[in-house]
């Protein structure tokens, strides 16, 4: 976590999500483990300099080398065949932003965005990429439900979106 969400997790929202929770063991309390980000490459399957190009992205978002590792099942609608490449590693700037849904978490506290282009991150600069490329966000996290992961990220300052009635 970033020093400052660091600081602000160990001051005040560790001891609030103890007392909402109550947890009576202070290592109970739910934390990020992870942020991981994943870009689907079905189209290095005709075009290899496809998959630096996105490593290139990936590393330019997260400071880190990206790792590309191999898909260990066959997903025909992806055109995705075992053994083929798949790389993985502030909510960005995104025009009219409303907040993120609070719906997308898995059943464990982990939380999943997906993201139409790169674009979205101020590191990547318009003119140097390739092509636009979809990416996944997912936030590992100790909950070990979903209310209590949505309040963790909640407390980190996710801007989750509030449901109105649809039209």
């Amino acid at each position: 976590m970033k020093a400052g969400l660091k600081e602000r997790y160990d001051k005040t929202l560790k001891d609030e999500l103890r007392k909402q929770f109550n947890y009576p063991n202070i290592m109970q309390v739910p934390r990020v483990e992870k942020v991981i980000l994943n870009i689907g490459m079905g189209e290095a399957i005709g075009n290899a300099k496809a998959m630096d190009a996105a490593a290139q992205d990936l590393a330019t978002i997260t400071g880190q080398r990206p790792i590309v590792t191999k898909s260990r099942r066959a997903i025909s609608n992806f055109r995705l065949r075992v053994g083929m490449p798949i790389v993985t590693v502030a909510l960005p700037r995104i025009r009219d932003f409303q907040g993120v849904p609070d719906r997308s978490f898995d059943g464990r506290g982990n939380f999943s965005l997906g993201l139409k282009e790169q674009l979205v991150f101020p590191e990547i600069d318009y003119d140097k990429i390739d092509r636009l490329r979809g990416l996944e966000v997912t936030i590992v996290t100790t909950a070990r439900t979903d209310e209590e992961g949505r309040a963790l990220l909640r407390g980190l300052g996710m801007p989750f979106r509030t449901v109105t009635a649809e039209r």
